[in-house]
């Protein structure tokens, strides 16, 4: 059996889910990676009132990411699902999570 290793970098899938665009983030997102992540919220945010980032797979992020997390809720209506401790740690200290909404799943987040 092979198991396949986790995505160092960042690796970003998106889907129409309903009345909103999910896009789905796995891996690491910092100053070198953010860029396709950057790019789908940003197409997403043009073409969507709603936008679902779930990420529940996020391994480690840093200020790029919480810089793009202020971008795409200042253009479209975006949800947060699912943040790992390091995630929903950064989103604290920062005082993000005081605005940005963050939901359990992505069904939650599509519905609220």
């Amino acid at each position: 059996m092979t198991l396949e290793p986790e995505p160092a970098h960042g690796v970003v899938e998106q889907y129409d889910c309903g009345e909103a665009w999910v896009v789905v983030a796995h891996g690491e997102y910092d100053m070198g990676t953010i860029a396709p992540l950057a790019d789908a919220l940003s197409a997403a945010a043009r073409e969507h009132p709603k936008v679902v980032l779930d990420t529940s797979d996020v391994t480690f992020a840093d200020s790029s990411f919480l810089n793009l997390l202020i971008l795409a809720h200042r253009t479209t209506t975006l949800r947060l699902v699912a943040p790992g401790p390091q995630l929903r740690r950064l989103l604290e200290v920062s005082g993000v999570d005081f605005f940005l909404e963050v939901r359990a799943t992505v069904e939650e987040a599509v519905a609220s």
